[in-house]
């Protein structure tokens, strides 16, 4: 199972903004928790870790982020993995749900200093913490997380 990024939509009317994301393959039955993380500036990157049983989705409610999944594997992998390294941007002007399978180290960078990442996880605290694994922000190269100016 790969990540998968599933798009939201936006109503507009004279009373204000509807914003939602009604797909059937976001199913939440599963999560037991959820957390918000803010950052101070913009550029702020928390990477990387990986979980094997814990799933998890994604959804930027403020600013706008740019999230990195990477299959787990071992330290001679990396060389091989970092090509194949996709970055999903979110942000809250473009509703959207990222879903991270169990088996992905993830990790995200801000790219506006306003930005509020929103967490649903399948894990318990404790369970997230049995089934945590940590690798530096860097693992993959830092080229990764560069800005592409177009």
């Amino acid at each position: 199972m790969e990540p998968e990024y599933i798009k939201g939509d936006q109503y507009v009317d004279d009373r204000g903004f509807l914003t939602f994301c009604n797909s059937w393959r976001i199913d939440l039955a599963g999560v037991k928790r959820f957390y918000q993380v803010e950052n101070h500036a913009a550029g702020t990157i928390r990477a990387f870790h990986g979980h094997q049983k814990e799933e998890k989705f994604v959804r930027v409610i403020r600013g706008a982020a740019v999230i990195i999944a990477v299959p787990i594997c071992s330290v001679e992998d990396r060389s091989l993995i970092r090509a194949e390294i996709q970055p999903f941007i979110l942000s809250s002007r473009t509703p959207a749900v990222l879903h991270i399978p169990a088996g992905f180290y993830n990790g995200f960078k801000t790219l506006t200093s306003d930005t509020i990442v929103e967490f649903y996880s399948t894990s318990t605290v404790e369970e997230s913490r049995c089934d945590d694994e940590r690798l530096p922000w860097n693992a993959f190269g830092e080229e990764i997380w560069e800005v592409k100016y177009r």
